[in-house]
């Protein structure tokens, strides 16, 4: 699904990937750790195409990334769902009218806007509450917004940064509750994330960045690696 081979990425003078090499297959959950200025954002943006590493290979769903035509970018973005820290929702817009928003990008058919809405919106649990707007949500139903924006497009791959950082700890865990049944029914997840006990509940495959460098990778059970606590 995503394979990194000897990616490098500086911004000026600053490593932020060095020699990075990894594989996630299809359906598989990984996290990506390491603490704040790791590379844990810029490796994110590189499979997003928001950027392009210095030196490497990257493949995504049997494509190489780093080569692709500019043309063919949104193509590639409307396989991808993100999950933001800070929701990156439209405060004027209802729950559901900021849940289209990516079905208009992607130039899905109207048609078909209602039944994908619907059916992410009761998912995520915000069913009951498709005509509130953001204002009137806790950061918790927020982030249910951003997942659900993610999944409406029906992508192929999840691309979490930070998902939990902005949320107390009984609502972070409902919201991996929700990440675990996402992929239990067949998508790949990339997460992000310095929070420890984010990792350790799920127990999930890890690959942990620290300056800029791949320093484990492995089980979660099985790497001796430093996670932050928070």
């Amino acid at each position: 699904m995503v394979k990194f081979a000897h990616v490098s990425k500086n911004f000026g003078d600053i490593k932020a990937l060095q020699d990075i090499s990894f594989t996630v297959e299809k359906g598989e959950f990984v996290f990506i750790t390491g603490p704040s200025g790791a590379g844990k954002t810029t490796l994110l943006k590189l499979i997003l195409r928001e950027i392009l590493p210095n030196s490497g290979q990257i493949i995504f769903d049997g494509r190489d990334i780093v080569n692709l035509p500019e043309k063919s970018i949104p193509y590639l973005r409307q396989k991808i769902g993100v999950v933001f820290q800070d929701y990156k929702v439209i405060n004027e817009r209802t729950v559901k009218e900021n849940v289209e928003v990516p079905l208009a990008v992607a130039g899905i058919n109207q048609d078909e806007w209602e039944a994908r809405v619907n059916q992410v919106l009761k998912l995520i649990g915000l069913d009951k509450r498709s005509k509130l707007f953001p204002l009137q949500l806790s950061g918790g139903e927020l982030q249910r917004v951003s997942l659900a924006r993610a999944l409406v497009i029906n992508p192929k791959l999840i691309l979490a940064d930070e998902p939990t950082g902005n949320l107390d700890w009984e609502t972070a865990d409902a919201i991996m509750d929700l990440f675990e049944k996402i992929n239990k029914e067949g998508k790949t997840v990339i997460m992000a994330t310095h929070n420890k006990h984010v990792v350790e509940k799920l127990k999930k495959r890890v690959i942990h960045i620290n300056e800029g460098k791949l320093v484990g990778h492995g089980e979660k059970r099985k790497l001796k690696v430093k996670v932050e606590e928070v």
